[in-house]
């Protein structure tokens, strides 16, 4: 049997599929809370205007968070190149006549 991986072709301007897309953003919304979560605990243990900063960071992060993981990652060209069939001819009935 051949080499398989010889024969795969790369599509570049394909965007990838529906389940990574969903899995990426998922992952940027984690990170996101996660550094939000942070923020919490660090504006509860700091003190004076670096507390204010942990605040800010920890009520607008989540409006990024959403933000940012509603963006989709486009892995295709802005002018895709579109292959255009060319005409093959004109097809024929079946009537008997026109033969």
């Amino acid at each position: 049997m051949e080499n398989r991986k010889a024969d795969t072709v790369s599509i570049t301007s394909a965007r990838p599929g529906r389940s990574v897309d969903l899995r990426n953003r998922q992952t940027r919304y984690l990170v996101s809370m996660m550094i939000r979560t942070i923020c919490f605990v660090l504006a509860v243990v700091a003190s004076g205007p670096l507390r204010w900063i942990f605040i800010f960071g920890a009520v607008f992060l989540p409006y990024v968070a959403v933000i940012f993981a509603n963006t989709s990652s486009e892995n295709g060209t802005d002018d895709p190149e579109v292959i255009t069939p060319e005409p093959m001819g004109e097809l024929r009935g079946s009537d008997p006549q026109q033969r």
